[in-house]
């Protein structure tokens, strides 16, 4: 039997969307997959912002392609982001917060935990209320 993934917590990777379903596999998870040369292992929950810059650099988000069984993200969704595009967004003050129970543990090649916890989104119920 495989071992779970882990998250960069040290503790089994969560799911981190099925609506939108989201993940390299379209499993739901930011699984790591060897195919994957983007690595999209970062769980976030996609802000306006980001959606703009990423749109800006190429990957529109937003805009529905229904052909690829695809209804474009809104904010507050969550995707499984590659991790240098996530650093990029950072570094341009757009990047949006990350639930760090579903990013697999590879995203510590490339980010220090320290720089991921500061990028928490806080999932508590008081902070899902309007």
């Amino acid at each position: 039997m495989p071992e779970a993934a882990l998250n960069v917590l040290g503790g089994e990777l969560r799911a981190c969307s099925f609506d939108p379903l989201t993940g390299f596999w379209r499993d739901g998870s930011c699984s790591e997959a060897p195919e994957d040369g983007g690595l999209h292992v970062v769980c976030a929950r996609v802000t306006r912002e980001f959606l703009a810059f990423s749109k800006a650099r190429g990957n529109d988000l937003s805009t529905p392609r229904p052909e690829m069984r695809f209804r474009g993200l809104q904010p507050g969704d969550r995707w499984c982001l590659c991790a240098l595009r996530w650093l990029e967004a950072l570094e341009a003050g757009a990047a949006p917060p990350l639930v760090l129970e579903a990013t697999h543990e590879r995203a510590l090649d490339l980010v220090p935990l320290e720089v991921l916890r500061q990028h928490a989104w806080d999932a508590s119920p008081s902070r899902e209320s309007p």
